[in-house]
């Protein structure tokens, strides 16, 4: 029963991970992302890079739905990367409304991922 909900939760935290892997199509879709302009190309490379490094953690976390084995490193990868987001976000001194609701989707994803933490120790 547990692995079933661990599963179901791995799934849809690594698609919100997963996500923001459609900004490495260009500054268009970044800029509906992150209500960011890509003027510069150097920018621009940083955050195709990211999105394409988001697509695989959140393919990772989907796997590891699958794979017991994996989940270990799918709960250290996931908290890392959402809460580092999270920290970051929040040592800014006015964030965007944009960069707002992505720590906020990040915190729901730990808080999900928290959940799932404890179902895996209660399973073991």
């Amino acid at each position: 029963m547990y692995s079933i909900i661990i599963g179901l939760i791995f799934v849809s935290v690594g698609l919100l991970n997963a996500y923001p892997a459609i900004g490495m199509l260009g500054a268009r879709q970044l800029l509906g992302l992150y209500g960011i302009p890509m003027t510069d190309g150097n920018l621009l490379t940083l955050m195709q890079h990211r999105a394409v490094m988001l697509g695989l953690i959140g393919v990772f976390l989907i796997v590891a739905a699958f794979r017991r084995e994996l989940q270990p490193a799918g709960f250290i990868l996931g908290f890392a990367s959402m809460l580092s987001f999270v920290v970051l976000a929040r040592l800014q001194d006015d964030p965007s409304r944009y960069i707002s609701k992505v720590a906020m989707a990040d915190i729901a994803g730990s808080a999900l991922l928290l959940v799932a933490l404890v179902f895996y120790c209660l399973d073991t």
